[in-house]
């Protein structure tokens, strides 16, 4: 007889297997669009646009409805491959990311056309391809976002090149060559969406150099979003961010807490608009404690919570000038060790041992602690309690280092929640519901997995891939 954790292990080692074979396989077979040579796949690109230009939106739709048909088959695999590949990560939670890239990414339909007509004629405003566009994707969301990119860029009417993150390259390709298998189901031209196999930051640069490309799009960190902007391209950056959550005593706070620990234990808290600092006013701070207790959260504190920084967050020394005898600036930096990791498994560092319904750590501390400044990426949440919403508004919108990218409150003051609103100016601002809620689930709105805080394009869109074109006809065609 054996027991329910080593049937558990057993399904677990099983399903490591599965998706191990599904890598292996990647690996050993040739992708369709996947190509040796940055300079192969950008040329394939390039003629599979010009193809692209004969067909119509109408059958650009029937190329989007079957990526999506194909996605919806594949989103277990490719969540068993993301997880298996990075690292990082939740299954469950990557099969319903797949979902909702397949089901609300826009298609066609975000294409509007404008029009003035009156006395001196007509002038229409349509939206035009770029041509080819060249992205680079993470390794946090690396198959959903090639496809919600795809999703968008080929019914804007382009053609897409690819640099995956190395470290999700075999599960992105996989996405490449099924958006490859389904435009062409559809009748549409091959190699449409083209990657290499093996990305590097060379094979990044030669695509941003290249005359082909005409818009680059990246979704990561600052790193890569500075390289794209210094490219003198056209660029589409989706940085970083470092989203704070207020709560105030106005809140449901039993609705609250739960909603909170949702938002930040999605997939181990990779999503960029995850919670990742709570603010919480001192008169509810305790009953808001207990009720992420209630809802899998595990509370440490003192020490504890000192080892745990030491877990997770690790020293990198810079000199602080170019002299042999300068001393050293200690920064601390993410462990990279323990992004996306359970919060069991981060918890047995500590030597503590949960079942699986722990899925976030959360601890107090002051406002300055590296838990509040570092964006860790992890199911660990802080929580700093405040004098009064003023100060969880000034506290907040320090956290949030100006990335501009997505805040969160639980309030029922109307007042309070237009504060912080203004006062923080992100891209995405969530009230009174899980961090998701702000791309698509359980809401309303559409989906995307590129989020353009720094370039100030927002949640992007099948629109937001297309130039305007303005055409002019004097004199005729109106007919009033």
């Amino acid at each position: 007889m054996i027991d329910e954790k080593q049937i558990n292990l057993i399904v677990e080692k099983v399903l490591k297997n599965i998706a191990a074979g599904n890598i292996r396989e990647t690996e050993n077979k040739k992708l369709l669009g996947v190509f040796e040579s940055m300079e192969d796949a950008l040329e394939a690109a390039e003629k599979a646009y010009n193809s692209l230009r004969e067909y119509s939106i109408e059958q650009r739709e029937q190329m989007i409805s079957a990526i999506r048909k194909l996605t919806l088959e594949n989103a277990e695999i490719m969540a068993k491959m993301g997880v298996e590949e990075t690292g990082m990560g939740r299954v469950d939670h990557k099969i319903l990311k797949h979902q909702l890239v397949a089901n609300k990414t826009p298609g066609t339909e975000d294409l509007n056309t404008t029009a003035w007509s009156g006395d001196r004629g007509l002038t229409l405003v349509e939206r035009a391809p770029y041509g080819v566009i060249g992205a680079i994707t993470p390794s946090t969301n690396p198959s959903e976002t090639v496809i919600c990119n795809s999703i968008g860029m080929i019914a804007a009417g382009n053609a897409v090149v690819f640099n995956p993150h190395p470290n999700a390259v075999n599960v992105s390709n996989f996405a490449v060559d099924l958006v490859n298998k389904a435009v062409m189901y559809a009748g549409g031209p091959k190699n449409l969406v083209c990657s290499v196999y093996k990305p590097t930051l060379q094979s990044a640069d030669i695509m941003m150099k290249h005359p082909a490309v005409k818009l680059l799009v990246a979704t990561g960190g600052p790193g890569v979003v500075r390289a794209l902007l210094s490219s003198g391209k056209k660029a589409i950056g989706a940085g970083a961010g470092n989203p704070p959550v207020i709560v105030d005593d106005t809140a449901d706070i039993k609705k609250a807490a739960k909603d909170i620990i949702d938002g930040a234990t999605f997939d181990n808290n990779l999503p960029c608009i995850a919670e990742k600092e709570v603010f919480a006013l001192e008169n509810i701070a305790d009953e808001l404690v207990y009720y992420m207790q209630q809802n899998g959260a595990y509370l440490i504190k003192g020490e504890e919570i000192e080892q745990l920084v030491k877990i997770v967050l690790t020293e990198k020394e810079e000199l602080q000038g170019k002299g042999c005898t300068d001393r050293p600036k200690r920064e601390l930096m993410i462990n990279k060790k323990w992004v996306g990791k359970d919060a069991k498994l981060i918890l047995r560092e500590l030597g503590i041992y949960v079942e699986d319904d722990i899925r976030c750590i959360i601890c107090e501390t002051g406002a300055d602690h590296p838990f509040v400044v570092e964006e860790l990426m992890m199911p660990i949440l802080p929580i700093v309690r405040v004098n009064n919403v003023d100060e969880a508004i000034r506290l907040a919108v320090k956290a949030e280092h100006g990335n501009r990218h997505t805040a969160h409150m639980h309030s029922k003051n109307i007042d309070n929640l237009t504060k912080f609103a203004k006062a923080i100016g992100t891209t995405i601002f969530v009230k009174n519901a899980p961090s998701y809620a702000g791309i698509g689930v359980g809401s309303e709105g559409y989906a995307t997995f590129t989020i353009a805080g720094p370039t100030g394009e927002g949640l992007t869109s099948t629109k937001t891939f297309t130039r305007e074109r303005r055409c002019v006809l004097v004199d005729s065609l109106s007919i009033i």
